[in-house]
């Protein structure tokens, strides 16, 4: 399940499980949704128009009736806290559960404010409060957003001189801000902005207070005008006014940056500090400075902060023993979408332009086949016999020891290692044998096409897979002949049990009478005829002999299934019949 705000406009009643009585008697829950919003999330699933209630139609209905009071009032109608169902959910389970954290939740705005500034204070963050809750981080987020609210205006709150909205909508004002709107809330003769006109008091107006300089006001060119009421000056021109006001913000980083800060943070215009997420830190153990500008120019700095991550990180590591990190973490130049937009434009001409350049691109190749990369992921064939006589024999192959010789001269070519390395590619199993993708990238650029073509020809051989149609499709495409690099051992003999199979051979090698009146012989008896007439010791002498087993294409001596490499055969000469 997923806790998430959605608006009311993508809910709707499930027809399935919608209440025949009160569904719509809401007049119990519209005070308390009013006052505090909906506590206990509804539960919802989703479907092709948005979501469907399956719990929780009476606050989704109480919900709509104080959504409607509030744009009447012109004030914003917020999203309310779902629990999202996935497949497999227990419904009765989820809503249960929810019911009885909320049951816990203190029931007055005030009241959550300090239960979870208190969890704060001991270190959980957002995330964790709001899952002991069973609550949103955005109501958590909002609740603690209280501690930015002045204790007057706190007290006419909890008499209920004001509501909810106001509240909410002043944790957005500077302190500034709130005393000035506590003198026109007590004055005789002026209005405290509410409702809708409160928010464009807060960020509508064009009035900047002189006061709110950071610089000489004799530097600024306009007009300053004059409320003889308020004994209070303003800027007239605001563009002029944060030309002046930026510069004295960068001049204030500098400053911090020269006296040792490791960063100094410029929040958003109108974003205010979020002091509840943050650590205190000092300029020595890697805290920052954050700048909160607000929309009427004022500007506070918030020295010697860090994230309550890196907080909780330094907890860990000195609990561990291990030295805590102090350097603050430095936040990226690039969001992660950002660098992802980059990426795709960068790639989409590098791969462009790499189209006319057929030799790099052997090159790219041939270093991720060494090397790897996150899309190129190739091993060395392992040649894994499992078995010690195989083993023994493979090493006498006259291909397998001149495949060695050409490796070292490929490790050669690369400047790499030629003692080490059991294998240019490294194997699955080869762990802790890694090569680095740039470095081979680079000696690949410096040699010539020729030592190119060598290497590449190598590696690709390298990890051509043991036991795979593509090596009987390569062995019927370059006629290989096995006679020159392989002659029957004994290994070959040993492993070798068929008698059907065996005595069939001999009818290849000595003639049909003779493989007659060896049929009921034992295997090892007819395998020695065999090897009499490859031996000389028995006529015919037939040294260049080679079992079926070992042409291309493959064949064998029975009827019988049971060959891997006769149904690989098969599928390849069926795909090259198909071409």
């Amino acid at each position: 399940m997923e806790l998430k705000h959605i608006n009311l406009d993508d809910l709707k009643t499930a027809r399935l499980n919608v209440r025949k009585q009160g569904a719509k008697s809401v007049s119990d829950l519209v005070p308390s949704i009013r006052a505090m919003g909906i506590l206990q999330p509804l539960l919802v699933r989703p479907n092709c128009e948005g979501y469907e209630i399956v719990a929780g139609q009476r606050r989704y209905h109480a919900a709509k009736q104080v959504a409607q009071e509030a744009s009447e009032q012109g004030a914003d109608v917020a999203p309310v806290p779902c629990i999202v169902m996935e497949d497999g959910d227990d419904a009765k389970a989820i809503e249960a559960s929810s019911a009885e954290n909320v049951a816990r939740l203190p029931m007055d705005e005030i009241d959550q404010y300090k239960a979870f500034e208190a969890l704060s204070k001991q270190g959980k963050s957002v995330e964790e409060i709001a899952r002991d809750f069973g609550v949103t981080e955005r109501l958590v987020s909002q609740r603690l957003a209280i501690a930015r609210i002045l204790t007057p205006i706190l007290k006419l709150y909890q008499k209920g001189a004001i509501n909810a909205y106001v509240l909410r909508d002043l944790t957005l004002a500077t302190k500034a801000q709130q005393k000035r709107w506590l003198e026109l809330y007590g004055s005789e003769d002026q209005h405290a902005p509410q409702g809708r006109y409160l928010k464009h008091w807060l960020f509508g107006g064009e009035e900047i207070p002189v006061d709110n300089a950071l610089f000489d006001p004799l530097d600024y060119r306009g007009n300053i005008v004059t409320d003889l009421f308020e004994e209070t000056r303003y800027f007239d021109d605001g563009k002029a006014f944060w030309e002046l006001q930026n510069k004295a913000i960068a001049e204030r980083r500098e400053a911090y940056l020269a006296k040792g800060w490791d960063e100094v943070v410029l929040l958003d215009v109108g974003n205010y500090f979020a002091e509840w997420e943050h650590a205190k830190a000092g300029r020595k153990d890697g805290g920052r400075v954050y700048v909160e500008i607000a929309d009427n120019g004022e500007v506070s700095f918030h020295e010697g902060y860090i994230t309550r991550k890196e907080a909780a990180k330094r907890v860990k590591q000195a609990e561990k023993g291990e030295d805590a990190d102090n350097s603050a973490s430095a936040r990226p130049e690039l969001t992660k979408v950002m660098q992802t937009y980059l990426d795709l434009h960068r790639h989409a001409a590098t791969r462009f332009e790499l189209l006319s350049d057929p030799a790099l691109a052997l090159r790219v190749a041939t270093a991720q086949i060494i090397a790897g990369s996150p899309l190129w992921s190739v091993q060395a064939e392992p040649q894994r016999t499992g078995n010690e006589i195989i083993e023994q024999s493979l090493a006498t192959n006259g291909a397998q020891e001149k495949f060695a010789q050409e490796r070292k001269a490929v490790l050669q070519l690369l400047g790499m290692d030629t003692d080490e390395p059991e294998t240019v590619v490294p194997r699955r199993h080869d762990y802790g044998v890694s090569t680095d993708l740039l470095s081979i990238f680079a000696k690949l650029i410096e040699l010539d096409d020729e030592a190119l073509t060598r290497i590449f020809t190598f590696v690709v051989a390298e990890t051509l897979p043991s036991a795979s149609e593509l090596v009987e499709a390569l062995g019927e495409h370059l006629a290989t002949d096995m006679a020159v690099h392989w002659k029957p051992d004994e290994a070959f003999f040993d492993l070798w049990k068929d008698k059907e199979a065996i005595n069939a051979a001999i009818r290849e090698v000595a003639g049909k009478a003779t493989a007659d009146a060896h049929l009921t012989s034992t295997a090892k008896l007819q395998k020695k005829v065999i090897l009499g007439c490859l031996e000389g010791t028995r006529k015919p002498h037939m040294p260049d002999w080679l079992p079926r087993y070992m042409a291309f294409p493959m064949a064998g001596y029975t009827r019988r299934n049971g060959i891997a490499a006769l149904e690989r055969t098969k599928a390849v000469q069926k795909a090259l019949k198909a071409r």
